[in-house]
């Protein structure tokens, strides 16, 4: 099977990285139209925004249903952790269109951090060493703990916004939070917590499409997750990427395609697990040797706003053959050109901010591409409308050229508290 030449695709979610998917599938040859739910301000640029929440899984149905959409694309991790995948799979009326996105067993590679490191012990997949921990087998954590050297990783197990890690120096410390975790700091997501035997080395991302059994490797990307320059304060949802990434070189990839992404997608067709989306491969580079810390089960953010302007390929294409079974007969092509990405944040991000802060300078003229995040429009202006404001990716021949475009075109823009770091990509000069 395939899509018709001619594709309407609905897009869920309403993130930079939903930017970055709209702006990259409006380029597309074979597209119909677009539609962004519920989408942002830089969205209704690439295509038509609708209000529909995309968990709401009957009325995603209704408007695909009246809209005669042919492919949905998932970019955000709830709508697959609740398992919208196996719900269009289910229903007679919509289970002939595709949904990019693994169904509800993938899905739990990230929302479960237990399930995902069992699935790599089963698979010989190169991970840290961990055990998981609930109330009645707390004594054991603590036993755990004991056996560990500094610093001490604690993971909750389920979804926590990207805010369930926590990395301590302090036996008592870590022994106190792991408590605190499994008495509900982080909600229902840490009933139970993964302890982690520590790595130390530089991480970095490799992105993997999958139509379950064959799969291509996007290119890989380095994220910046601390909110302070030198990667130094609280840990955000990313500040920044830089893609390609300098040590990742073709021994380093080689590595990571043989241990690591071989032996993910063989084990995902080994137990029957419908898997057409991506993959999010979160590395450690130990040495030189790849580790993994996390799957995720779409791609990153803001790590998808330097990745997609780096595919030259058509997207729809790729989206086929993820669909229908088709990657190993799919081929995308890739810019060797640097893109650095930069994430403006709201003041006091990532605690406390307030949103409404109306945003200038959108309409500059520049090289670089703004995508947008967390923006809405109210009456003629743009306004901030969440932490991460914005991604401003440029490309260059080397990393300090693409950051320098980038914090050129930050500096025309503006709103109230603006922040964003001025060190994305220096560690890797």
């Amino acid at each position: 099977m395939k899509l018709p030449q001619s594709v309407n695709v609905l897009l869920l979610g309403s993130g930079g990285r939903e930017h970055a998917f709209a702006w990259k599938i409006a380029q597309s040859e074979r597209l119909a139209k677009l539609y962004i739910s519920p989408g942002n301000a830089g969205t209704k640029t690439c295509g038509i925004n609708v209000d529909i929440n995309p968990t709401n899984f009957a009325s995603v149905k209704q408007f695909v249903m009246t809209n005669n959409i042919n492919l949905v694309v998932v970019g955000p991790e709830e709508p697959l952790v609740k398992g919208i995948a196996d719900y269009f799979a289910g229903d007679p009326e919509i289970h002939l269109i595709p949904v990019i996105g693994p169904s509800k067993e993938g899905a739990k590679l990230e929302g479960s951090k237990d399930y995902a490191k069992a699935f790599m012990a089963r698979h010989q997949v190169p991970t840290a060493g961990y055990m998981t921990v609930n109330k009645k087998n707390l004594e054991e954590g603590f036993a755990f703990l004991d056996s560990l050297q500094p610093p001490y990783v604690l993971k909750a197990d389920g979804l926590a916004a990207g805010k369930g890690v926590l990395i301590l120096e302090d036996l008592q410390e870590a022994k106190n939070e792991l408590g605190a975790m499994l008495e509900g700091k982080f909600g229902a997501a840490s009933s139970q917590v993964v302890i982690e035997e520590y790595l130390s080395g530089i991480e970095c991302s490799v992105f993997v499409a999958t139509d379950g059994k064959n799969y291509v490797i996007l290119p890989e990307a380095k994220d910046y997750k601390r909110i302070g320059e030198g990667d130094t304060g609280l840990n955000t949802g990313g500040m920044g990427a830089v893609s390609p990434v300098p040590f990742a070189d073709q021994a380093f990839m080689e590595k990571v395609r043989t241990r690591i992404v071989e032996p993910t997608v063989a084990g995902l067709a080994k137990e029957n697990i419908p898997y057409k989306g991506f993959i999010f491969i979160g590395l450690m580079n130990t040495g030189g040797e790849p580790y993994v810390i996390e799957y995720n089960v779409r791609m990153g953010d803001p790590e998808t706003e330097v990745v997609l302007p780096r595919v030259t390929s058509d997207i729809i294409d790729l989206f086929e053959g993820m669909a229908y079974g088709t990657l190993d007969k799919t081929e995308i092509s890739v810019t060797p050109d640097t893109a650095v990405t930069v994430v403006a944040v709201s003041g006091g991000y990532p605690g406390d901010y307030e949103k409404g802060a109306v945003i200038s300078g959108l309409d500059q003229q520049t090289e670089s591409i703004v995508f947008h995040a967390g923006t809405a429009v109210k009456g003629k202006e743009v306004v901030t409308a969440g932490g991460r404001v914005l991604a401003v990716t440029s490309f260059g021949t080397s990393i300090e050229e693409a950051s320098r475009k980038s914090f050129e075109t930050l500096k025309g823009i503006d709103y109230d508290r603006i922040y964003y770091r001025k060190d994305i990509g220096k560690d890797l000069i």
